[in-house]
């Protein structure tokens, strides 16, 4: 199919934007609302991603001294782990200590037993059998020497005696001691094992909630700077129309219908040419299969090919422009106008003044097509009467 007519749409397109003025100006308005209540939103959101991330970082400090006091925990433990051996190893030493004292005293008590027991068996014999009894006289007497004489011995026997006994209980009180020095450093560590793993349970709730947060509002962040791009980039589509709607709003308006009123003379021609050499694929009113008549000249040109201005003039418009590629209108003064579109790469710039023969762009490199409309007062006008005139 073939395109339709690109100076009438260029022509409709003005005058629709041009009455689309006001509306516009309202849209953009509401636009630069909405791009700047987002931008505010994503700034917000990045202000909130990043405190996260810095009490992430404390978070981080905070997880390291929770490491350290871990670790001093730890070490708490292995300190009550050693003196709760060390409190077994003395309550085993303190058992043999006792052990070994029973025996020492168990030795120590045997002749002062044996001695107890003759004295007691001398006490119960009735004082008349001594008398009766040959020699018992004698063997009392003798009895009564050996206690005088062994006494002292007897008293050193019982005091050291009685030291022994004073140190097994003392040894005995030790040992209580001990155990209950041994239940306390269980006790103590068991409560120990149990502050760290709880500590070690809030300090891992604790970075997982941090954690999440933070994906949360980065994953804001990144829709709130979406949402802001895609308006950026609306409001920068809406400006171009505005802009477009301002160079199009310059060209001359549409003529009233043939004879409606009377007809400027023609002006004079103006020296013209072909801007690129090239072979004819459509000509001037050919009909299209859409039933539309063609108004320009169509020319297949080589790849890269350079376009030049038709004609002396004044550059118009120059910018890309629906499926038309770039499009360069020239106006030539007295009414005449040229409209080249399917360029490439633009050479000029819009308001610039140029020669005949000027450079204005070039044509694309995959079987490209150059379309050339000749205008006089919004008119059509054959290019070869031109040429050849």
């Amino acid at each position: 199919m073939r395109r339709l007519p690109l100076f009438a749409a260029v022509t409709a397109l003005a005058a629709s934007l041009v009455s689309w003025g006001f509306a516009a100006s309202a849209a953009r308005a509401g636009d630069a609302a909405a791009l700047a209540l987002a931008k505010r939103e994503a700034e917000q959101a990045t202000a909130r991603s990043r405190a996260l991330e810095r009490q992430a970082s404390r978070a981080t400090n905070a997880a390291e001294r929770a490491r350290a006091e871990a670790e001093a925990l730890a070490a708490r433990i292995e300190a009550a782990e050693a003196e709760l051996t060390a409190a077994e190893r003395r309550t085993g030493i303190i058992a043999s200590l006792m052990s070994a004292q029973r025996a020492r005293l168990a030795e120590r008590q045997q002749p002062l037993v044996r001695l107890t027991a003759a004295l007691q068996t001398m006490a119960r014999r009735p004082a008349a059998l001594a008398l009766v009894q040959p020699g018992s006289v004698q063997d009392t007497v003798r009895v009564r020497s050996l206690l005088a004489a062994t006494l002292p011995e007897i008293r050193r026997r019982t005091a050291v005696l009685r030291a022994e006994v004073e140190r097994s209980e003392a040894l005995r009180r030790q040992l209580v001691q001990a155990r209950s020095a041994l239940a306390d450093s269980r006790q103590a560590l068991q409560q120990r094992r149990v502050e760290l793993a709880r500590f070690e349970a809030a300090e891992r709730a604790r970075s997982q909630q941090l954690s999440g947060l933070a994906l949360a509002e980065s994953d804001r962040a990144l829709a709130f700077g979406e949402e802001a791009r895609a308006l950026a980039r609306l409001q920068d589509q809406r400006q171009f129309q505005a802009r477009l709607a301002a160079s199009l709003a310059e060209l001359p308006g549409p003529l009233p219908r043939p004879g409606s009123e009377s007809e400027p003379p023609p002006p004079p021609a103006i020296p013209y040419a072909l801007p690129v050499e090239g072979r004819v694929v459509t000509g001037v009113g050919e009909i299209s299969d859409g039933g539309v008549h063609s108004r320009g000249l169509t020319l297949a040109v080589a790849p890269g090919a350079r376009v030049a201005a038709p004609a002396a003039g004044r550059v118009a418009y120059a910018a890309p422009f629906r499926s038309y590629g770039h499009v360069v209108i020239l106006d030539h003064g007295r009414g005449w106008t040229t409209v080249v579109t399917d360029l490439a790469t633009l050479g000029v710039t819009r308001g610039q003044r140029v020669r005949r023969g000027t450079p204005i762009g070039r044509a694309g490199s995959d079987s490209p097509r150059v379309t050339v409309e000749l205008r006089r007062e919004g008119r059509p006008v054959p290019v070869a009467q031109i040429i050849a005139g």
